[in-house]
This record gives C-alpha cells, structure tokens and sequence, in this order.
C-alpha cells in the first residue's frame, strides 16, 4: 500500500510555486523580521532584516531557533524578557508535541528549553496578555516584536503542512520607527 501523502523537498522543481510564495510573503513584510520554519523550527529561510537581526546571534539557514534560544549566551543577553518568551515558545512546543505525536525532536527541545530557564518557570495562572511582545536591547537599539505564524492549508504534502512562517511586527512606534531605519541602512 502507498502511503497517502507525499513528503517532497522543498527544493524540488513541482515546489517551485511554493518556494515562491514564502519569498513573496518573507519579501512583502521587510522591513519588519520574518522567517520560514519546519516542523523542528528549523529556518529554511529569512528575509534580509531577519538575516542581518540573526546574524548577531550567529544564526543562519539550518539553524535551530530551539537550539538558538536554548543555547545562545547572545540572545539571553538581548533578549529582555526572555524567561517570559521562553515560557511561551515552551508552551507552543508542547502543543506541537501533542499535535505530532511522540517527537524526539521537539521533546528534546523542551527539555533543552526548560534547563535553560533552570526552574519549572513561573508560568502565570489566569487570562494572559493579548500579545507577548519579545523585547531585544541591541546596544541601545531596543526592539519590541511579536509574531503571527501562518501554516500552508489544503495541503497533500507532509512537508509542506508542516512548514510555518513567522512573521514579527512592531509592538510599538519606536520599533517601527527603528526597523523602517534600519531597512534603509
């Protein structure tokens, strides 16, 4: 029996249409951050403002934004609320986690998360804010952002369903400000 969906590269030429719309959508949000995903929260790709903003993590193409945020002494730094953002990318995973199945993958991600933090966390009972903005203080430049993902729907492909594009938006005017300033740079 074959198996009901495919799982294509993203690479290959019947993806081309796809690739496509994640440049379109990466491309048609500068100058604010956004990033695609898969299933592991690996990039796949980045727009320009994303590159130049993740390279001072030292964070490319391939890279894990688990391992990132688990493990980079540069994001703990930059990162001004970071236990509260942690605390909610901990929350998504385990949502995933439940969605997928058993995931080694994401249950290392975690576990890997949760050390970092080096308690349970302090995760807040009661009705949380609207949005949880991540804070970044760049020497001076501060960034306040949050996200929105999009998931492909109608989809036959594994790959493709699991894919996820994240795009941040300015929590502020000075972040705005900050970012159309920095797309011009």
């Amino acid at each position: 029996m074959s198996p009901a969906y495919a799982e294509r590269d993203l690479s290959e030429e019947e993806m081309a249409p796809v690739r496509e719309a994640v440049q379109w959508m990466l491309t048609r949000h500068e100058p604010y951050p956004a990033v695609a995903l898969d299933r592991h929260w690996r990039l796949v790709d980045m727009n320009v403002v994303s590159t130049r903003l993740m390279a001072g993590f030292g964070v490319s193409i391939g890279d894990s934004m688990i391992d990132m945020m688990a493990d980079t002494a540069a994001v703990r730094q930059a990162l001004v609320n970071y236990d509260e953002i942690v605390e909610h990318l901990i929350a998504r995973l385990r949502v995933e986690y439940t969605h997928f199945g058993h995931d080694p993958v994401l249950e290392q991600g975690i576990a890997k998360l949760q050390a970092a933090l080096g308690s349970e966390g302090a995760m807040q009972d009661g009705i949380r804010p609207a949005i949880i903005p991540a804070v970044y203080d760049f020497g001076g430049m501060r960034l306040s952002l949050f996200s929105t993902i999009s998931q492909f729907g109608s989809t036959e492909d594994v790959a493709l369903s699991e894919l996820k594009i994240e795009m941040m938006f300015p929590a502020d005017t000075a972040t705005r400000l900050a970012l159309e300033a920095l797309a011009t740079a």
